[in-house]
Protein backbone atom coordinates (compact mmCIF):
# COMPACT_ATOMS: atom_id res chain seq x y z
CA UNK A 1 0.00 0.00 0.00
CA UNK A 2 1.38 3.47 -0.89
CA UNK A 3 1.01 6.39 0.75
CA UNK A 4 -0.11 8.72 -2.41
CA UNK A 5 -0.23 11.96 -0.64
CA UNK A 6 2.81 14.60 -2.34
CA UNK A 7 6.00 14.83 -0.21
CA UNK A 8 7.11 18.46 0.47
CA UNK A 9 10.27 19.92 1.05
CA UNK A 10 9.35 21.60 4.32
CA UNK A 11 6.70 20.84 6.51
CA UNK A 12 3.60 23.47 5.85
CA UNK A 13 1.70 25.77 8.57
CA UNK A 14 -1.56 24.30 9.59
CA UNK A 15 -3.08 28.02 8.81
CA UNK A 16 -2.27 27.27 5.54
CA UNK A 17 -3.55 23.54 5.30
CA UNK A 18 -6.63 24.93 6.99
CA UNK A 19 -7.17 28.11 4.32
CA UNK A 20 -6.05 25.90 1.58
CA UNK A 21 -9.02 23.36 3.12
CA UNK A 22 -11.98 25.96 3.20
CA UNK A 23 -11.07 27.45 -0.12
CA UNK A 24 -13.92 28.68 -1.74
CA UNK A 25 -15.93 27.67 0.97
CA UNK A 26 -18.40 29.79 3.55
CA UNK A 27 -16.05 29.42 6.32
CA UNK A 28 -12.88 30.62 4.56
CA UNK A 29 -14.75 34.35 5.07
CA UNK A 30 -14.69 33.58 8.39
CA UNK A 31 -11.23 32.55 8.48
CA UNK A 32 -10.66 35.99 7.12
CA UNK A 33 -12.13 37.97 9.26
CA UNK A 34 -10.46 36.42 12.23
CA UNK A 35 -7.63 37.81 11.25
CA UNK A 36 -8.63 41.35 12.67
CA UNK A 37 -8.42 39.86 16.11
CA UNK A 38 -4.80 38.52 14.99
CA UNK A 39 -3.21 41.98 13.88
CA UNK A 40 -5.26 44.17 16.05
CA UNK A 41 -2.72 45.46 18.09
CA UNK A 42 0.02 45.91 15.44
CA UNK A 43 -2.84 47.98 13.17
CA UNK A 44 -3.56 50.45 16.26
CA UNK A 45 -0.52 50.65 18.59
CA UNK A 46 -0.10 49.48 21.95
CA UNK A 47 -1.47 51.91 23.41
CA UNK A 48 -4.88 51.70 21.96
CA UNK A 49 -4.72 48.40 22.35
CA UNK A 50 -4.62 48.75 25.38
CA UNK A 51 -7.64 50.69 25.75
CA UNK A 52 -9.53 49.88 22.72
CA UNK A 53 -10.64 45.83 21.49
CA UNK A 54 -12.21 44.00 18.55
CA UNK A 55 -15.39 42.15 20.13
CA UNK A 56 -17.57 41.33 17.01
CA UNK A 57 -17.40 41.50 13.50
CA UNK A 58 -20.34 40.96 11.15
CA UNK A 59 -21.19 41.72 7.64
CA UNK A 60 -18.42 44.67 7.42
CA UNK A 61 -19.24 46.00 10.59
CA UNK A 62 -16.50 45.69 13.24
CA UNK A 63 -18.26 46.21 16.61
CA UNK A 64 -15.06 47.43 19.53
CA UNK A 65 -15.19 47.60 23.70
CA UNK A 66 -13.65 51.07 24.49
CA UNK A 67 -12.70 51.75 27.99
CA UNK A 68 -13.61 55.58 28.62
CA UNK A 69 -15.22 57.91 27.06
CA UNK A 70 -12.39 60.22 26.53
CA UNK A 71 -10.81 57.51 24.41
CA UNK A 72 -14.28 56.81 22.83
CA UNK A 73 -14.19 60.61 21.57
CA UNK A 74 -10.67 60.43 20.55
CA UNK A 75 -11.45 56.71 18.75
CA UNK A 76 -14.29 58.21 16.83
CA UNK A 77 -11.96 60.68 14.87
CA UNK A 78 -9.49 58.06 14.15
CA UNK A 79 -12.38 55.16 13.04
CA UNK A 80 -11.62 55.77 9.38
CA UNK A 81 -7.91 55.13 9.69
CA UNK A 82 -8.14 52.31 11.09
CA UNK A 83 -10.60 50.67 9.45
CA UNK A 84 -7.74 51.56 5.92
CA UNK A 85 -4.65 50.47 8.48
CA UNK A 86 -6.87 47.33 9.12
CA UNK A 87 -7.58 46.15 5.62
CA UNK A 88 -4.43 47.19 4.36
CA UNK A 89 -3.05 44.77 6.79
CA UNK A 90 -5.62 42.22 5.67
CA UNK A 91 -5.04 42.58 2.37
CA UNK A 92 -8.57 43.39 1.29
CA UNK A 93 -11.39 45.53 2.14
CA UNK A 94 -13.09 43.24 4.85
CA UNK A 95 -13.91 46.57 7.81
CA UNK A 96 -16.11 48.75 5.78
CA UNK A 97 -17.08 50.61 9.58
CA UNK A 98 -16.66 50.56 12.42
CA UNK A 99 -18.78 50.91 15.91
CA UNK A 100 -17.51 52.06 18.86
CA UNK A 101 -19.27 50.71 22.13
CA UNK A 102 -18.05 51.48 25.73
CA UNK A 103 -16.63 48.60 27.44
CA UNK A 104 -14.30 47.33 29.95
CA UNK A 105 -10.95 45.29 28.93
CA UNK A 106 -10.70 41.52 29.19
CA UNK A 107 -9.53 40.88 32.83
CA UNK A 108 -6.19 39.65 31.74
CA UNK A 109 -5.55 43.31 31.12
CA UNK A 110 -6.51 43.98 35.07
CA UNK A 111 -3.97 40.96 36.02
CA UNK A 112 -6.90 38.82 36.42
CA UNK A 113 -7.77 34.99 34.73
CA UNK A 114 -9.82 35.42 31.79
CA UNK A 115 -12.87 34.14 31.66
CA UNK A 116 -13.07 30.78 30.10
CA UNK A 117 -17.06 30.29 28.08
CA UNK A 118 -19.33 27.80 29.48
CA UNK A 119 -19.53 24.53 27.18
CA UNK A 120 -23.04 23.40 26.32
CA UNK A 121 -23.95 19.88 24.46
CA UNK A 122 -24.29 20.26 20.39
CA UNK A 123 -27.24 20.26 18.89
CA UNK A 124 -27.98 17.42 16.13
CA UNK A 125 -27.68 20.35 13.49
CA UNK A 126 -24.77 21.53 14.69
CA UNK A 127 -23.03 18.19 14.61
CA UNK A 128 -24.75 17.72 10.83
CA UNK A 129 -23.06 21.30 10.04
CA UNK A 130 -19.94 19.82 11.14
CA UNK A 131 -19.88 16.51 9.40
CA UNK A 132 -21.00 18.26 6.31
CA UNK A 133 -18.39 20.94 6.49
CA UNK A 134 -15.25 18.79 7.16
CA UNK A 135 -16.40 16.01 4.72
CA UNK A 136 -14.02 17.03 1.72
CA UNK A 137 -10.76 17.23 3.97
CA UNK A 138 -9.08 14.10 3.04
CA UNK A 139 -6.42 13.99 5.29
CA UNK A 140 -7.54 12.44 8.15
CA UNK A 141 -5.80 14.44 11.15
CA UNK A 142 -6.16 17.67 9.09
CA UNK A 143 -10.18 16.57 9.49
CA UNK A 144 -9.74 15.56 13.21
CA UNK A 145 -8.61 18.94 14.29
CA UNK A 146 -10.93 20.54 12.01
CA UNK A 147 -14.18 18.86 13.77
CA UNK A 148 -12.48 19.42 17.34
CA UNK A 149 -11.83 23.38 16.51
CA UNK A 150 -15.84 23.47 14.66
CA UNK A 151 -16.98 21.10 18.15
CA UNK A 152 -15.15 23.83 20.47
CA UNK A 153 -16.73 26.97 18.31
CA UNK A 154 -20.72 25.77 18.38
CA UNK A 155 -20.37 24.61 22.07
CA UNK A 156 -18.79 27.74 23.51
CA UNK A 157 -21.75 29.94 22.10
CA UNK A 158 -25.63 29.94 22.11
CA UNK A 159 -27.57 28.04 19.86
CA UNK A 160 -28.87 31.02 17.94
CA UNK A 161 -24.96 32.15 17.21
CA UNK A 162 -24.71 35.03 19.85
Amino acid sequence: MTDRRKKSAKPQAIASLIAGAFRGKPLERRLEEAKIWQIWDRAVGSQLASKAKPTRFNSGLLTVAVSSAPWMQQLNFMKRDIAQRLNQMLGKELVREIYLKPGRQAKADQGERPHRPVRRELTREEHEKIAQASQSIRDEELRQAFVRLMEIHYSTETPDGK
